[in-house]
């Protein structure tokens, strides 16, 4: 199935100058969005996994049907001040400023095995700072899966060293 069918381009959004990669048509369709899911999981199947890290809030859609197919937990990586019990985090740059991701305590334990799942990767922001989370709190990551890659934005370089899957690449 050709994935890119389904993903929409919209001009200058969320600004002016940028093509927004938008997967709610994917969403919109359940064969597609079905596909997208087993592809992540064929891509991951020989991964011994412990457990599956979602990223607020895309990565949430695409993280929970596939921590459900592999029958492993589901780990939600959130903004900060948004889950409701303690907390560890880590802060990290942007372009206008820093943001901070955060998992409860006990979400992951020292030597479990982790995949991160985001809808989109594009400058690595975000999935750096959850790569470090990760194994800061003893996790090891063994891979990170995204629907989208926006390859120009090199994101990519910013995880060296790790798997990194993407089903569709710009």
């Amino acid at each position: 199935m050709d994935l890119t069918q389904h993903i929409r381009d919209v001009p200058d959004f969320p600004t002016s100058g940028i093509l927004f990669r938008d997967i709610t048509p994917l969403l919109h369709h359940p064969s597609a969005f079905r596909f997208a899911v087993d592809q992540m999981a064929e891509r991951f199947a020989d991964a011994s996994l412990d457990a599956i890290v979602g990223i607020e809030a895309r990565g949430f859609l695409f993280a929970s049907p596939l921590a459900y197919n592999l029958g492993i937990p589901l780990v939600p990586a959130r903004k900060q001040g948004k889950l409701p019990y303690k907390t560890n985090s880590v802060s990290y740059e942007l372009e206008y400023g820093t943001d901070s991701i955060e998992v409860h305590v006990d979400a992951i334990h020292p030597g479990q095995q982790v995949l991160i799942v985001d809808d989109l990767i594009a400058t690595g922001g975000t999935l750096a700072a959850t790569v470090e989370l990760i194994e800061r709190i003893g996790g090891r990551v063994e891979g990170v899966g995204v629907v989208v890659e926006l390859s120009d934005l090199k994101g990519r370089d910013h995880l060296n060293g790790y798997s990194v899957e993407s089903l569709l690449t710009y």
